[in-house]
């Protein structure tokens, strides 16, 4: 995805914490290694205890602040970290007119790890939205990890779909779907699934409605994505899928412990959202075999 230079996104309210010392990196990781760092990246589950060796540095108590040399869509083009700020005020642009009494989430870049209310945030556990805090917490190394060592592509639209997939459950959060839902166990037809393919889908609207957001001075945020761009997104949403992770695991696939759908599932909601905008995103009315 890709910003207009001259849009202004200095006024995103993203901030940055942690305590400068990345997990990941550096050395020889296996594919059973990524496996699992994928897994925590779109579960938000903390999985890095299962890699061995490679554990948290020290350094100075966690601390808050603005991410700097992040004003233009030029500077989010350039660096990952800004992509994901600026990205932030797309999507409270987008959610304000579509929803009726939203609050926007407190953006976090995680440098190194960070404690929140929900566990540690880290390069390892991945991107993931806390509910407590109403907070959405991204650690942006992790995606140059993947795309510099392991062959992964982790461009920037996919990177964005992770932040509006978060967004959606932000949105779930204050919509009280969470409430009506909660959390049932695992399986294809678990309210986890459903709740995971709506915020798919919350992403795949938002994608559709890039092209119409714009700074304060009416410049529009980012260009019409392309076909590969959107290909990639795509491709982020089945790499993630239940299914996909457990074939990579190297054990058989089992829906019953399913907690996020398909790659088919999570591709197709997306398509749902970006062909039908949020109000096509009700996972929770259709049955099992609809999912």
């Amino acid at each position: 995805m890709t910003f207009n230079d001259n849009a202004r996104v200095g006024g995103n309210t993203a901030k940055r914490r942690g305590r400068n010392a990345a997990i990941v990196g550096g050395g020889t990781v296996g594919v059973g290694a990524i496996v699992v760092l994928l897994v925590g990246m779109f579960t938000g589950v903390d999985l890095s205890g299962l890699l061995g060796g490679g554990g948290q540095g020290q350094g100075a108590p966690a601390a808050e602040s603005r991410i700097e040399g992040c004003d233009t869509g030029a500077d989010a083009n350039a660096k990952d970290d800004c992509r994901l700020a600026a990205a932030s005020l797309n999507l409270d642009q987008y959610w304000e007119r579509e929803l009726d009494g939203y609050r926007p989430p407190q953006p976090i870049i995680v440098d190194g790890s960070t404690e929140t209310a929900c566990g540690t945030a880290s390069n390892a556990t991945g991107p993931f939205y806390c509910p407590p805090e109403e907070t959405v917490y991204v650690d942006p190394t992790f995606f140059s990890v993947l795309r510099e060592q392991y062959d992964t592509t982790a461009g920037p639209l996919a990177q964005l779909y992770v932040l509006a997939h978060e967004y959606g459950h932000h949105v779930q959060q204050i919509t009280g779907v969470f409430d009506r839902y909660p959390n049932n166990g695992t399986g294809p037809d678990s309210n986890g699934v459903r709740a995971e393919l709506q915020a798919d889908c919350f992403a795949g609207a938002w994608v559709a409605d890039l092209p119409e957001q714009v700074d304060e001075e009416g410049v529009p945020f980012m260009k019409e994505p392309t076909t590969t761009q959107l290909r990639d997104a795509l491709d982020a949403a089945a790499t993630v899928g239940d299914d996909n992770i457990q074939q990579q695991s190297g054990g058989g696939v089992n829906r019953e412990s399913w907690t996020h759908g398909s790659s088919e599932q999570r591709q197709r909601w997306f398509d749902t959202g970006y062909e039908g905008g949020p109000a096509a995103c009700d996972t929770f009315s259709v049955s099992g075999a609809e999912l």
